[in-house]
């Protein structure tokens, strides 16, 4: 399969997904994600192709996320199906990855966010680089950080995935590693030796050889400012908590939290703190998707998406307007069960 989007083929002992949209910043298409997920079940059971490797075109962005132009466009005219759709399809495929059973390679070089962490982050062999820029910015646009990243989320140390949920903050590959996102640091320059060498030999594990120290993150130094104030029992404790210490970190990072969506911000956190206690990604996807599913209708998804790219004046009008003026009832309406229409991951 290849076309102006997304280039899948077989090479040597490997197959091969490249994504092929560097001036969109390689942001995934429903038609990608799919071909991305028949391709995973030709090769399951294809004795000739021996690891998997996702990579994509340029060295800006290895996925900045999901085209959502259709997204906001049915949305508008009501028609909430197509995003459920999407979106449900979508978890389906960051599961099966997740679960394949042949080494999935990912070359996150680049922006990695929203939609492609779903396709990369989930792989038993993830590699960043000097260029990798790591970030779940979705309570920016109303929505929450999904595609399965709360499992990992959940799993870093502390309280890093509260932090990293509700701020958007961005990570490079130091903390990418550290925060257990990605496994091994590899120079851009690296790379093109790399995967030849798996291709050839269909062993993933040759990875190792080519592994280097990252330069040093900043999420490690912060790691017990982040606790002090991320185990706060609240999303709105969190934020006032950080807000009254009034260090440059902590007030930076309350402000992250205050442009964003305060019914995201306050979801996102306990989206993390309830897939702590999951143990399979699938738990992980049904709640997230709880909230995907409502999030046009009931949540600030359009808001998000028409203030950040439509009119780009950056000035949500967010319902409810403050975490202060959230009720605890409306963060348990958008994850509470979808009954008859919760996610199903039967084939």
């Amino acid at each position: 399969m290849k076309t102006d989007d997304i280039h899948i083929r077989k090479s040597g002992r490997a197959g091969r997904i490249t994504l092929t949209r560097p001036q969109a910043l390689n942001a995934m298409t429903y038609e990608m994600c799919m071909g991305i997920g028949e391709a995973l079940d030709k090769w399951k059971n294809d004795d000739s192709v021996s690891v998997v490797i996702i990579d994509a075109e340029g060295s800006k962005s290895f996925c900045a996320g999901g085209d959502i132009a259709d997204l906001y466009k049915t949305g508008m005219a009501g028609d909430f199906a197509y995003g459920q759709k999407f979106w449900a399809d979508e978890y389906r495929i960051n599961a099966k990855i997740k679960n394949y059973p042949k080494p999935y390679v990912a070359i996150m070089d680049g922006i990695v966010m929203g939609g492609g962490v779903g396709i990369s982050a989930h792989g038993s062999h993830r590699i960043v680089t000097e260029n990798t820029m790591f970030a779940m910015p979705e309570c920016g646009i109303g929505l929450v950080p999904d595609v399965g990243g709360n499992y990992f989320l959940s799993r870093a140390q502390g309280s890093i995935g509260e932090y990293l949920g509700s701020t958007g903050a961005r990570l490079k590959a130091s903390d990418c590693i550290y925060s257990g996102i990605a496994d091994h640091y590899v120079p851009d320059e690296e790379l093109q030796t790399l995967v030849s060498e798996i291709e050839s030999t269909g062993d993933a594990e040759v990875i190792k050889n080519y592994s280097r120290e990252p330069v040093p993150g900043e999420l490690e130094i912060n790691q017990k400012t982040i606790n002090a104030h991320f185990s706060k029992d609240s999303a709105v404790e969190i934020v006032q908590s950080l807000e009254a210490d009034g260090d440059d970190w902590e007030l930076n990072a309350a402000k992250l939290m205050r442009r964003n969506s305060p019914l995201s911000v306050a979801c996102s956190v306990e989206l993390v703190r309830q897939a702590r206690e999951m143990a399979g990604i699938e738990d992980v996807l049904k709640l997230e998707y709880r909230f995907t599913h409502r999030s046009m209708e009931h949540g600030n998804f359009l808001e998000g998406i028409r203030a950040q790219i439509i009119d780009k004046d950056r000035s949500p009008n967010w319902q409810p307007a403050t975490l202060e003026e959230l009720t605890q009832a409306k963060i348990s309406l958008m994850l509470s069960s979808l009954g008859s229409q919760e996610l199903t991951f039967e084939e």
